[in-house]
């Protein structure tokens, strides 16, 4: 099947501040799919809600996307440490639908991670509108400390493997690393049920909240092609 793309019109950069960013977009009125998703993402694209994206900019191309090779991870000395302080959490992955108790901790997480950055202040159909979509094998995946939710990732899965769409945890509770500790855990996940690939989005140099990215071993960034990142990791 042939496909056109589309680009949109300059607009602010939410990654990088005083920059204009254009997105490029698949035909909208073909329909999206799974299939047709696990082929986009190996050329750099994203999803964000139903629509499939990727930074196109005529001047800039500092959004790098990048993943993970999972049968060739190792964890470093600091992400060992996270996944044993985090021993006492539980996982479970259940169907992408609205709870209320997600959103109020989608609510707490942008209220004190992420003020007056445009997110904040969500209402219901935003929340469900950004996360989810109706054509992606998406799941929500728990993560408790006892009966309290302490976190939650927003995982698609695609063909070879999986992307880590989005996460969000209590702020309350940020000794625990717990962002780093959802990437590890979707890694054994993806690595559990068979697949090659963790997908992590957009790695941006110039961007502190990005840099995170580079602190996983068997990372691959696509430049034309996936090539592996030459990176000395503890």
């Amino acid at each position: 099947m042939s496909l056109d793309f589309y680009q949109d019109q300059p607009h602010a950069c939410s990654y990088l501040e005083g920059r204009r960013a254009r997105n490029i977009y698949p035909d909208p009125t073909k329909p999206a799919s799974k299939a047709l998703y696990s082929q986009l993402i190996e050329h750099g694209f994203r999803r964000s809600g139903d629509h499939i994206y990727r930074p196109f900019c005529p001047d800039c191309d500092a959004c790098v996307p990048v993943r993970i090779d999972v049968n060739n991870f190792r964890p470093n000395r600091s992400q060992r440490r996270c996944l044993n302080k985090n021993r006492d959490i539980e996982m479970k992955v259940r169907p992408a639908e609205f709870h209320f108790e997600h959103f109020a901790l989608y609510s707490r997480y942008l209220a004190g991670r992420h003020p007056g950055g445009g997110m904040d202040n969500p209402t219901t159909d935003s929340y469900i509108n950004f996360l989810t979509s109706s054509w992606c094998d998406t799941a929500f995946i728990e993560f408790r400390l006892g009966e309290k939710l302490v976190a939650l990732a927003v995982t698609d899965f695609i063909n070879q493997g999986a992307s880590a769409f989005y996460t969000f945890f209590d702020p309350a509770m940020d000794k625990r690393s717990l962002g780093t500790f959802a990437i590890l855990k979707q890694i054994e996940l993806v690595r559990n049920y068979g697949l090659s690939w963790l997908y992590l989005g957009y790695w941006i140099e110039e961007s502190p909240k990005m840099r995170y990215k580079t602190k996983f071993s068997a990372l691959e960034a696509y430049r034309s092609k996936w090539r592996k990142v030459d990176k000395n990791f503890e």
